[in-house]
């Protein structure tokens, strides 16, 4: 076989010509790069495509085509995507050099013009290389040839061909999509896949914002819009900053819808989107503060609708109220799902003066509007004593719908009148006739039929049973007193007893305790002497007499003490300094015994602190009596304290009504009265006089 003259070289150097004058030189970051034993150079980085080299004899053949991702990173700026091609050839055989596998041995001038064309949506690329291989290389598998490399956008399809100025396998070509911001070299180097982080931190009053971003060179945007099912709700609130950036949202604008999305000013960026608050339970609380269910007047149609700033995983049902207060009975059958924010058609449901709606979500009622509180729907139809009648479909009986349960007619008529039968009879009269008002019926009339009954006529009826009723009563209530007319006015005297205005206190009884010290002697006479002119038996302590000396202080007291538990008598204790010391005196020794019983190992036996004091010293001889009485809550006690002489009252007697005199004499004349309605107001007056002179001695 013969090496080709310079005639074979000609039309070979006349294509390259006319290729390198149709395009440019390209970009000079392209490279191509061959296998040892190949020499090859670009022509052109970018020449005209469509043109496919001519196939002038054997050269190299093309024999295999491999397309890999890469990056094109330069000197200065940021990388891009781009794919690697990779090309093996071999050497074509000449004409009648046999089978494809016969070694043969390659001539000095075996070269070859190569185009390389990338196609994409939006741009096309062609690319000339020449090639040439040595002569020392044995067979027919010379090499390969890498060109790098063929830009694009990420996540794009290329289309990749190869052309050959060889007569045989002159063409190869292959689809090869590049990968998006999920490939770990494009997340690192590429701009467009550094997406900023957001953090949100929830404040008192409001909740801040925080934008961590990848490259601080870059302008970043972060807008704030609410996240609708049908849409985003519009552009939202867009903020604008150089590198991090801080921003505070109020909490009343912290919604389940809120988003919050974030992308860097360049082109074609990647956006980082987050919803942090479509969970949290105070954003749901402040959706339903904000949101509003609106009635309309439509004509016949009963039709209501929602207005949220976010979409309500929510259902409307309608519900029976017949008063403002009154439970509110859903409507079985009726409920249907919250769609958006327009109007919601409840259809064949007529508009009636007890119809409301509801908003219910999560089993919880949000919202309730009904008809009789919107006075721009002008006069409805109904009354608020209708009832509410169900009638299963393909079933002829009635029943009462009645806190959430459908009472039988006849049951509900029983409770209602007494009278089953009759009212129902009536009921069912009234739907035959069409004096009950049709609410519902379901157009394939396979469902339930609401029905509105009026009940007034009979309720006119059972009322003015009842006043019958009264009136009889009143009647016979007025006879009896005729007949027994002396023990009515027995009765009534008995109320007037007691309460006249000379003795508003008769047939009472008082034990009066004081301590042995003048200024008590002084206003104990005056106190019994005041009370006496009322009607009260007054009894004072210690009076002296053969009873004191005979029995001793303590035994004596206490045999008063107890015949005034026993007739239900009025113990009052006098507080005057000497009786104050006393009853000090017993709580010292109470609070002392007690700590010695919480030292000691065992329990103590009871101790008394009466038994401290004086055997002669009378008050507090009673004081032995009365406390362990009036600490079990026995007794009726009346504590008195004279005024300025005594500043409170000791805690052992604080369990007693406690009154100070002589400023206090109506409350204290009150007390003794008992439940008595006596006005007291001049006897107090009275009284009060007394002790002023008395204690002024």
């Amino acid at each position: 076989m013969g090496c080709p003259g310079p005639t074979g070289r000609a039309p070979r150097l006349l294509l390259l010509l006319l290729l390198l004058a149709a395009g440019g030189r390209g970009s000079p970051r392209d490279a191509v790069i061959c296998s040892q034993g190949l020499a090859c150079r670009l022509l052109d980085a970018d020449v005209l495509c469509g043109t496919e080299p001519a196939a002038p004899g054997p050269g190299l053949a093309l024999l295999g085509l491999r397309l890999k991702p890469a990056l094109r990173c330069p000197e200065s700026g940021s990388c891009s995507p781009c794919l690697r091609a990779r090309l093996r050839l071999g050497l074509e055989p000449e004409d009648g050099a046999g089978d494809a596998g016969t070694a043969a041995s390659p001539r000095r001038d075996d070269a070859a013009l190569l185009l390389l064309s990338a196609h994409g949506f939006a741009s096309s690329r062609c690319v000339a290389v020449e090639v040439r291989a040595s002569s020392a290389l044995p067979g027919r598998r010379l090499g390969s040839v890498r060109f790098r490399c063929f830009e694009a956008p990420l996540g794009s399809e290329l289309h990749v061909a190869a052309y050959s100025s060889a007569r045989g396998r002159r063409r190869l070509s292959q689809r090869q999509r590049l990968p998006d911001c999920s490939w770990p070299p494009a997340r690192a180097a590429i701009p467009q896949c550094q997406v900023p982080r957001l953090q949100v931190s929830p404040g008192l009053t409001a909740v801040l914002v925080e934008v961590r971003v990848a490259t601080v060179e870059l302008n970043y945007t972060l807008r704030l819009y609410h996240n609708h099912s049908h849409g985003t709700g519009g552009s939202g609130r867009a903020v604008t900053a150089s590198g991090p950036m801080n921003y505070s949202v109020p909490l009343e604008e912290v919604l389940p819808c809120l988003c919050l999305q974030v992308w860097p000013e360049i082109q074609d960026p990647l956006r980082a989107t987050l919803c942090p608050f479509s969970h949290d339970a105070a954003a749901w609380e402040r959706l339903w503060v904000q949101t509003q269910l609106v009635l309309h007047d439509v004509g016949q149609t009963f039709t209501c609708s929602i207005s949220a700033p976010c979409d309500l995983p929510a259902e409307l049902v309608p519900c029976w109220s017949p008063a403002p207060a009154a439970p509110c009975q859903a409507l079985p059958g009726l409920q249907q799902p919250v769609t958006g924010q327009g109007p919601q058609e409840f259809q064949a449901l007529q508009p009636h003066l007890n119809l409301c709606v509801q908003v219910r979500s999560s089993g919880r009622v949000r919202l309730t509007q009904c008809l009789r509180d919107h006075e721009h729907l002008g006069v409805l139809p109904g009354h608020a004593d209708d009832i509410l009648l169900m009638e299963p479909g393909g079933n002829t009986s009635l029943c009462a719908l009645q806190r959430g349960n459908c009472t039988p007619l006849a049951s509900f008529a029983a409770v209602e009148t007494g009278r089953p039968g009759l009212l129902k009879q009536q009921l069912q009269e009234d739907v035959a006739s069409g004096q009950c008002m049709q609410l519902w019926r379901p157009e394939n009339g396979s469902g339930v039929t609401l029905w509105a009954c009026p009940m007034q006529k009979y309720m006119r009826a059972r009322w003015a049973l009842a006043w019958l009723g009264v009136l009889v009563c009143a009647a016979c209530i007025l006879l009896l007193l005729l007949l027994k007319k002396e023990d009515v006015k027995v009765w009534l005297k008995s109320l007037r007893t007691g309460c006249g205005s000379k003795a508003p206190l008769r047939g009472r009884r008082a034990l009066l305790l004081h301590a042995a010290e003048p200024v008590a002697e002084r206003a104990a006479c005056a106190l019994a002497a005041a009370l006496r002119p009322m009607g009260m038996v007054v009894v004072a302590a210690p009076g002296g007499g053969s009873g004191v000396a005979a029995w001793g202080p303590l035994p004596w007291l206490h045999a008063l003490h107890q015949k005034a538990l026993r007739g239900g008598d009025t113990i009052v204790l006098l507080l005057s300094p000497a009786a104050e010391a006393a009853a000090r005196r017993w709580e010292d020794a109470a609070g002392s015994v007690s700590r010695a019983g919480d030292a000691s190992s065992g329990p103590s036996p009871l101790h008394d602190p009466g038994n401290e004091v004086e055997p002669c010293e009378a008050f507090a001889a009673a004081l032995s009596c009365a406390i362990p009485v009036l600490s079990a809550g026995a007794g009726r006690y009346v504590v008195a304290r004279l005024e300025p002489a005594v500043t409170s009252v000791p805690q052992v007697l604080r369990a007693a009504p406690a009154f100070v005199l002589p400023s206090e004499a109506v409350g204290f004349l009150q007390a003794l009265a008992g439940r008595r309605g006596c006005r007291l107001e001049p006897h107090a007056a009275a009284v009060a006089e007394r002790l002023r002179r008395a204690l002024g001695e």
